[in-house]
């Protein structure tokens, strides 16, 4: 979306031997790939002096909440001192707005439905607190240093060019178009808002716009459908949108340790502050995904064991 937009665009990644998501998307000539850590501050610092970027999007993170639950201290280096190094890095290369990746899961779980920006973020896993964190640092460099940055609170985000298939969606889709039963790691009911990966890109152009007309610095947004959806349910609509007639295997009872049962948001904030709202319903969303990942078998989840 960036570079349908004209911009120069410089990644930020781990070096891996898995397929990039540049090289999926076919954009793997047109954007500069820097390789690096984000737990190692001089060279975050290194690449952002040397592009001198007007805007930084952080995406970077461990963002598996199993990996969280077994491995706390490389989830909390990676998201939060890793946070901590790109704020630092910006604010002293004078970068012009920063955008950061927090989550849903650092509301923690409530009572109270849907999620609204004023609410307390209350976690209580490796996972969600580090995203908690991570939050709570980005917004005080604007607070206290003036850096513009927004941290961004969105739902469950799906679409192609997902390679960990831990995750619902990946690996329900790659199931299906292999013809092996999907596995479902709850008993199904856990409810999420799930939003399409198209318009979390745009979400997340709307907020930088939004910080270079200086508005929204220091400030958290919402975004989804404000609905939630459960595992079943998408499981279910996936194998009927392929035309696939097989049955879930169901390997969890309730829901899975370390995961929030019930979650979705109200994303009026945004939608009066930029006029973004989301496009792609579920529907739409998943038969895209389906589409996608049949046209790239190089990136479909292996056969579980």
């Amino acid at each position: 979306m960036l570079l349908d937009q004209g911009a120069e665009v410089v990644s930020f990644d781990l070096e891996s031997e898995r397929p990039s998501g540049l090289t999926l998307l076919g954009v793997e000539g047109e954007v500069d790939d820097e390789a690096g850590d984000i737990r190692e501050a001089a060279g975050v610092q290194a690449v952002l002096d040397r592009h001198k970027p007007d805007a930084v999007f952080h995406l970077a993170a461990q963002a598996i909440v199993g990996t969280a639950l077994a491995s706390p201290v490389p989830t909390f280096q990676a998201n939060i001192e890793g946070t901590w190094n790109l704020m630092e890095a910006a604010r002293r290369a004078g970068v012009g707005r920063v955008v950061v990746a927090s989550s849903d899961k650092a509301y923690g779980p409530h009572e109270q439905l849907p999620y609204r920006e004023d609410a307390a973020l209350a976690p209580i896993y490796p996972y969600d607190v580090s995203k908690a964190a991570a939050d709570m640092i980005a917004r005080s460099y604007w607070h206290t240093y003036e850096l513009p940055v927004a941290v961004t609170r969105f739902a469950n985000i799906y679409g192609g060019g997902d390679l960990n298939f831990s995750r619902l969606v990946p690996e329900t889709v790659s199931a299906v178009i292999d013809g092996r039963r999907p596995v479902i790691r709850s008993d199904g009911s856990p409810e999420r808002d799930f939003l399409y990966v198209e318009d979390v890109a745009r979400a997340y152009v709307a907020i930088a716009r939004t910080l270079e007309q200086g508005r929204g610095a220091g400030e958290a947004f919402n975004a989804g459908w404000g609905r939630p959806n459960s595992v079943r349910e998408v499981v279910e609509l996936v194998c009927e949108i392929a035309g696939a007639e097989v049955e879930p295997e169901i390997r969890g009872e309730g829901n899975p340790e370390g995961e929030i049962d019930r979650q979705f948001l109200d994303s009026t904030k945004i939608r009066e502050l930029t006029g973004w709202q989301p496009q792609v319903d579920l529907r739409e969303g998943l038969g895209r995904t389906l589409e996608w990942y049949r046209a790239h078998p190089e990136a479909r989840a292996p056969a579980p064991e």
